[in-house]
């Protein structure tokens, strides 16, 4: 039962997830412009993965996406690829732990069977975790760098008199939503192999047991075929011979046509 709980609740959390991995990588929201001694308030740039909005003060929105690949920085490149290399193994992950969770029998699937793909799917899940929190703390890095320099650049003119207007970015929603929905997924597939070590089946070890053959000996005298059956010497054996059940005293005292064949 244990067991069962283990991978469902496993399967539920990494399933949220990816969810929130793919949400967190169409959402544009991930640098936001800082308002912080900004004097115009009146446009909010933000910027996503894929395009970069304008929100005006009446509340007009619009957005253009990037039209180019090579145009665009490296880092946010790594980003893109991170954030689809664990969409991907994500998805590959749950369909596989849908046909590995115990509740679910499938035709005459063993449970060694649902261990070995409920351990596969809980290493995708963490590996895709991992690339989401990666691609999120790389993106996040960038923002920080480039706000310090934005920083330093806005009092460079009079030797630091004079401040200069500078459209900074700080780390907008789509990072928090990246953060979460990364280690749900890496919290859900270290689950999902804890759950593996409970389906493995136990092995069945049998004690040896020695087979005797029957005691009976059989030997061959004149006077007839004896059956001994080794329960003690004076023991009496019948014998079928023409029809009639005599002893072994009467077999041997009295002879008959059966013992010169």
């Amino acid at each position: 039962m244990a067991v069962t709980a283990c991978q469902g609740l496993g399967f539920i959390v990494s399933l949220i997830g990816t969810a929130g991995i793919i949400a967190a990588t169409c959402m544009d929201q991930w640098s936001t412009q800082d308002l912080y001694n900004n004097p115009v308030t009146a446009v909010f740039n933000y910027q996503g993965l894929w395009r970069s909005c304008v929100r005006e003060s009446s509340g007009f929105t619009e957005c253009r996406g990037y039209f180019t690949m090579l145009g665009l920085p490296a880092m946010l490149q790594a980003v893109r690829a991170l954030m689809i290399v664990g969409i991907v193994l994500g998805a590959i992950a749950l369909l596989v732990s849908i046909f590995a969770l115990k509740c679910i029998r499938i035709g005459s699937m063993e449970d060694s069977a649902k261990a070995n793909m409920t351990l596969t799917s809980g290493v995708m899940f963490i590996i895709s975790g991992l690339c989401a929190i990666a691609g999120v703390s790389v993106f996040a890095n960038m923002l920080v760098t480039n706000f310090w320099m934005s920083t330093a650049n806005m009092y460079t003119g009079l030797g630091g008199m004079v401040q200069t207007v500078q459209t900074r970015y700080t780390f907008g929603s789509a990072l928090f939503v990246g953060w979460v929905a990364g280690g749900l997924t890496l919290i859900g597939g270290v689950m999902m192999c804890i759950a593996c070590r409970g389906l493995v089946p136990e092995e069945t070890t049998y004690k040896a047991v020695s087979y005797h053959a029957s005691g009976h000996n059989v030997g061959y005298k004149p006077g007839g075929f004896k059956a001994s059956t080794g329960f003690g010497p004076n023991s009496k054996t019948k014998k079928m011979y023409d029809g009639g059940a005599r002893t072994e005293d009467e077999v041997q005292s009295h002879p008959s046509k059966y013992d010169y064949v």
